[in-house]
């Protein structure tokens, strides 16, 4: 069954601003949340898809990638299972500062950019592709943790186990960093040898990643989750996958359209005729009409590129080039010879028409400079 559209989920317009996406979220979230709902697992879990819809919508980056590709551009975990939006974080500005109820987002670890090359074959096709790349990751002595095997971290005495402090001024309270654990709540009195305490250490990561068919140089996919490790075991950072399509001998390619420039000799022009052109899975033939001039554009429909949303697929537009015989002999030069000699004896036929045309031109701009 097909997801949803996150637009719809929330009941917006594809081009809602921030406060929109935020008031939208607020009154389903509340309509639908499982504290107002006890034991509706409907309500469960349609609490969860507009949660889901928000966590997309309301990031920028997240947005764009959808606006481009829908949800394929997070079938390789790019949603990922650890939400950055909360209930309590929208709701947080209307009750958490005057009850104290606001809760600090956890730290995470870096978000990593990595460029990926793909040949255009690969880029059309899609393909599960091996990547190595160096990263933090979670200190195996220590789990992670920090501390030295056998031993755990201990609570904070400061703000008990919070990582913050709160001051009161009247009928407001104020949240800060709690300075001596610096927002972790824990402290580590014997830090793992290993890692030296942070809980994370560098190391080579191998993914496999599945790459959707049809994606172009700049496009991304985020695999949550797959960043750097945080320190002292909070939550990994994302890995962007950026694509780069290397330049390809026979094809350049414009969104889903391929262009072919093809070859032909003067006599196919002239004639007309058949010709094997190459596509990305083969070649097929191509129908050369008489007197075919040079730079025609010829599309053949469906043998592009398939859209990475939709079912579209673009066309092939091979582009003919009438090639200049070379290295004549003189059996071959005479032949052209009386062959020109021809033309110019024909006097009812236009063999000629874009020259005729442009010398046409030259004449009159000349006569109208002399009057």
């Amino acid at each position: 069954m097909a997801e949803q559209d996150y637009y719809d989920t929330l009941g917006v317009p594809h081009n809602a601003d921030e406060d929109t996406l935020k008031k939208a979220y607020k009154r389903l979230a509340m309509k639908y949340h499982p504290d107002r709902n006890q034991g509706d697992k409907g309500a469960e879990a349609r609490f969860k898809e507009i949660k889901k819809a928000y966590e997309i919508l309301s990031d920028s980056e997240k947005r764009a990638a959808y606006d481009r590709h829908g949800h394929a551009a997070f079938e390789n975990g790019g949603m990922g299972q650890q939400g950055t939006t909360d209930f309590n974080e929208v709701f947080g500005e209307m009750f958490g500062d005057i009850f104290g109820g606001g809760r600090q987002s956890s730290p995470r670890g870096s978000d990593l950019l990595h460029t990926l090359e793909l040949s255009l074959e690969e880029a059309v096709r899609g393909l599960t592709k091996e990547l190595k790349f160096p990263t933090l990751v979670a200190c195996e002595t220590c789990s992670g943790s920090g501390a030295k095997a056998g031993t755990t971290p201990s609570s904070c005495s400061t703000c008990r186990g919070t990582g913050q402090i709160q001051m009161r001024q009247g009928f407001f309270a104020v949240q800060q960093t709690c300075p001596k654990c610096r927002g972790r709540g824990k402290i580590i009195s014997d830090p793992c040898s290993s890692c030296r305490g942070r809980g994370c250490q560098e190391k080579t990561k191998t993914l496999s990643v599945k790459i959707p068919a049809g994606v172009d140089t700049g496009d991304r996919i985020r695999l949550s989750g797959e960043g750097e490790a945080g320190a002292f075991g909070t939550p990994a950072g994302d890995l962007y996958i950026e694509f780069k399509v290397k330049p390809h001998p026979l094809f350049q390619r414009q969104e889903n359209n391929l262009y072919c420039e093809v070859p032909v000799s003067f006599t196919l022009a002239a004639l007309g005729g058949k010709i094997e052109v190459p596509i990305l899975n083969g070649r097929v033939n191509l129908t050369i009409p008489p007197e075919t001039q040079s730079g025609k554009l010829f599309r053949l429909s469906g043998k592009g590129v398939k859209a990475i949303r939709g079912r579209a697929v673009g066309d092939l537009l091979c582009r003919v080039m009438v090639e200049t015989p070379v290295k004549l002999n003189e059996h071959q030069k005479r032949l052209l010879t009386e062959l020109e000699e021809s033309f110019h004896q024909d006097h009812n036929q236009q063999h000629s028409p874009r020259s005729r045309k442009f010398f046409a031109g030259i004449k009159k701009f000349f006569e109208d400079l002399t009057q």
